[in-house]
């Protein structure tokens, strides 16, 4: 059973990244993130989960996209100045790009998240540990192509959600009342959605 598993997840990943080569605004994308080497960084969460929700749903490859979030990790420089070097060099970077940038050092999400949210983080260890606390399971999902060619993808729970078209809270950090509103504005565009409950009867 493990085995068959972890084959469908090869399969899940080759699939993954033969859609992002199949699309023009991602591939582009994943060019111009590297901007930022030798930082780990991710191109992450919306817009590649919804290239992949609207291949599935027969809709235009670039519908409901709006914005490119682009995440990295520098935990040597927790500065707003440093960030928003990064962000003002990500705007140079990407100029010409028809859907708009977010840049976020995830080391330093820690200092603003309780002020913005009222929640206490800790530190992020790392950029994958930043991800582990995304608000759904399907959207934890970071990607980049490295020069060679590689693709480097970071899924902690796995890619079946995301082909099943599935909305399912990851409790990590978000409340229900965010959860909802996410879920909801997903489902407004992608009305395929099949939305979890924050409480599910089945966990």
């Amino acid at each position: 059973m493990k085995r068959e598993h972890v084959k469908k997840e090869d399969l899940y990943l080759e699939r993954l990244t033969g859609l992002f080569a199949e699309s023009s605004l991602l591939m582009d994308v994943f060019r111009r993130a590297r901007f930022l080497e030798p930082l780990p960084y991710y191109v992450g969460a919306g817009c590649l989960v919804q290239t992949v929700w609207n291949q599935l749903t027969g809709r235009p490859a670039e519908y409901g996209i709006s914005d490119i979030d682009l995440v990295y990790f520098d935990p040597a420089d927790l500065s707003f100045e440093a960030e928003s070097e990064q962000i003002a060099e990500g705007r140079r970077q990407f100029n010409g790009v028809p859907v708009p940038l977010d840049i976020k050092n995830q080391a330093r999400v820690h200092l603003w998240y309780e002020d913005k949210f009222g929640i206490r983080l800790q530190p992020y260890s790392s950029l994958e540990a930043a991800i582990d606390s995304w608000p759904t399971s399907v959207t934890s999902l970071g990607a980049r192509l490295e020069p060679s060619g590689e693709w480097r993808i970071y899924a902690p729970f796995g890619l079946a959600d995301l082909y099943s078209l599935t909305i399912r809270p990851n409790k990590a950090l978000i409340s229900e009342a965010v959860y909802r509103s996410k879920a909801g504005k997903w489902h407004s565009k992608w009305p395929e959605l099949q939305i979890i409950p924050w409480e599910d009867p089945s966990d």
